[in-house]
């Protein structure tokens, strides 16, 4: 067998390109994924980005081992949310200790979900609030070398001091709009500009500093948190298409600008947005849908889903286009993942436990998972193939033995309670299957029909021979 890593090609934001990714250090390749701000459970959207650069992560260990691999997810747990729920829910606690009782209880559920999508746990996870003084060092330098300011109670970074401002988003400097989350003052310079810190009132979380009692900006915390685990540059910065601006713009220019270098991070890379079925998730429509409630409750589709049938549902198309999240995908996810785990369960992987030359080559061009079901459809035809189908699921994040136990009994127990034995179905399939070779099409269809009306699905397929075969399933 082959055993020849792939080239990477990953496409990068900043060129608006795709070419052959070499890391700065084989032994330490760097990757850092801005992650969730915890002041309440974790959207689907959040998932889709946990997913995609949990697959990178996989991917990249896969090629350099996983040794040779920092994968750093951050934690934001200062925000202007957070603060007020704090006050909301913990008014008898400090401002500080009220802001991480709030997210100590909304981080550990934002673990256990995307636990449970699959997702390994990155090599460093760290929070906002344990690097304020990273932050605090970080914004000193800004001022000292002209590129932030005292203003209005607040430090803000001067984007016209840096004069190629704007290259990630594409945008002009005249046409940005502030980049924090905060309106836009008379004091400011210029309409741009962002805070770093700003001042905290008495009924707001704060910290010391040289500039008064007060608490980061939104950009600073992952300028710190990255320069600190990975370097003041590193191979690949990731996150959603709606952090381009101002979120990693203005990375950039605070990173770049505080330590004199060409790049923060070489290659910028951004997964496309998320739809539930046709339309924007949004809680004005009832479509805003949590990782929790699609796990732990029925309000998607009448059901509970597996976090496997959630991840594959994202896995299915490429990480850069629009995903239009439908019951209807979430089926057909469920019904493959079955297939693939039924095959693979008591099958050992290869005797060098490599998954799939075809399924890496696809991932190592720009992670395209798009194509992956046809080709392990074709693993599971395959007796050639099937030692290796383990060790791919197990790449994809997708092999879940214990979910495959789990499901055989609920479907053992929904079997029990049909009208129609086993071994009546099994008859009533071969007969729809002898209406077929006979070309006898009606009584073919009027047999799927009844089966249907039971909740029994039909799945035809050819064998080896190309005979043609039905398998059958108890549609949950």
């Amino acid at each position: 067998m082959n055993t020849a890593k792939p080239q990477l090609s990953l496409y990068n934001t900043l060129t608006r390109a795709k070419a052959a990714f070499v890391p700065m250090d084989a032994a330490n390749v760097r990757l850092y994924a801005c992650g969730p701000t915890v002041y309440d459970f974790a959207h689907i959207g959040n998932g889709r980005a946990a997913i995609v650069f949990d697959l990178l992560f996989r991917l990249l260990r896969h090629v350099y081992g996983a040794e040779h691999v920092t994968y750093v997810r951050n934690i934001t747990d200062v925000d202007d949310k957070i603060n007020a729920r704090a006050l909301r829910d913990h008014p008898e606690l400090k401002l500080n200790e009220a802001i991480r009782k709030v997210t100590e209880t909304t981080a550990a559920q934002y673990q256990k979900d995307v636990a449970a999508l699959g997702c390994l746990e990155p090599n460093v996870q760290p929070r906002a609030t344990d690097n304020i003084e990273e932050m605090q060092r970080l914004i000193a330098t800004l001022i000292e070398r002209g590129h932030a300011y005292e203003a209005g109670g607040e430090v803000l970074f001067a984007v016209d001091s840096m004069a190629d401002y704007g290259q990630l988003s594409g945008r002009n400097l005249e046409d940005n709009l502030a980049g924090a989350r905060i309106a836009v003052d008379a004091h400011k310079r210029n309409p741009a500009d962002f805070v770093l810190w700003k001042l905290s009132s008495a009924e707001e979380p704060g910290w010391d500093s040289p500039w008064g009692r007060g608490r980061p900006g939104w950009h600073i915390e992952c300028s710190a948190m990255s320069e600190r685990y990975l370097g003041q540059t590193f191979d690949i910065h990731g996150g959603g298409l709606d952090l381009i601006f101002p979120h990693h713009e203005n990375e950039i220019a605070q990173s770049r600008c505080a330590h004199g270098t060409h790049a923060m991070a070489n290659v910028w890379m951004h997964n496309g947005f998320l739809q539930v079925e046709g339309q924007k998730m949004s809680k004005s429509l009832g479509n805003f849908f949590t990782i929790h409630q699609l796990l732990e409750t029925s309000d998607f589709g009448g059901r509970k889903w597996p976090g496997e049938v959630l991840r594959l549902a994202m896995l299915m198309t490429h990480y850069r286009e629009p995903i239009d999240f439908t019951v209807k995908r979430l089926e057909e996810a469920y019904r493959i993942l079955k297939r693939w785990n039924a095959a693979a369960d008591d099958q050992e992987a290869s005797v060098d436990g490599l998954p799939d030359a075809r399924v890496v080559a696809a991932l190592a061009d720009d992670l395209d998972s798009s194509g992956i079901v046809g080709r392990l459809h074709e693993m599971v035809r395959d007796p050639q193939d099937i030692g290796s189908l383990t060790a791919t699921l197990k790449l994809l994040g997708l092999h879940w033995p214990e979910w495959k136990k789990a499901d055989g009994e609920a479907a053992a127990a929904m079997l029990a309670s049909l009208r129609l034995s086993e071994g009546e179905i099994t008859s009533n399939v071969q007969s729809r299957l002898d209406a077929l070779n006979a070309k006898d099409f009606a009584k073919a269809d009027a047999i799927r029909a009844e089966l249907a009306g039971q909740g029994i699905v039909l799945m035809d397929y050819k064998d080896e021979q190309g005979q043609r075969q039905t398998r059958w399933e108890v549609k949950r």
